[in-house]
């Protein structure tokens, strides 16, 4: 058995967790915060057999695409800490995932 965490951002949740469902996949859902941006992000959570890692990780990168997006700057830009937004591009999407060995699996 595997633990599947996907990392992903929040426009992509909602496509995903369909997909994965749809497969008939069991996916358990949790809101996060990530750091750089300070923007939701969701983890995803799925329980699967090591012969299904494949078939998961392909759902998940056709669904997270990473694409550019102009942000205000989420930090302080002069050296008095005054906040002077400005736009900045940056990478966004895609995932980050772990895949992790379960040594034992209990279904209550």
């Amino acid at each position: 058995m595997k633990l599947i965490i996907a990392i992903v951002q929040d426009d992509d949740a909602p496509d995903l967790v369909n997909e994965l469902t749809d497969a008939s996949y069991r996916v358990t859902k949790l809101a996060t915060t990530g750091g750089f941006l300070k923007s939701g992000n969701t983890t995803l959570m799925i329980g699967v057999e090591k012969e299904k890692v494949d078939k998961v990780l392909e759902i998940i990168e056709d669904i997270c695409k990473i694409r550019d997006q102009i942000v205000a700057t989420p930090l302080p830009t002069t050296s008095t800490g005054v906040y002077v937004p400005f736009p900045v591009e940056v990478q966004v999407g895609g995932a980050t995932i772990f895949v992790v060995d379960v040594d034992q699996f209990i279904k209550i």
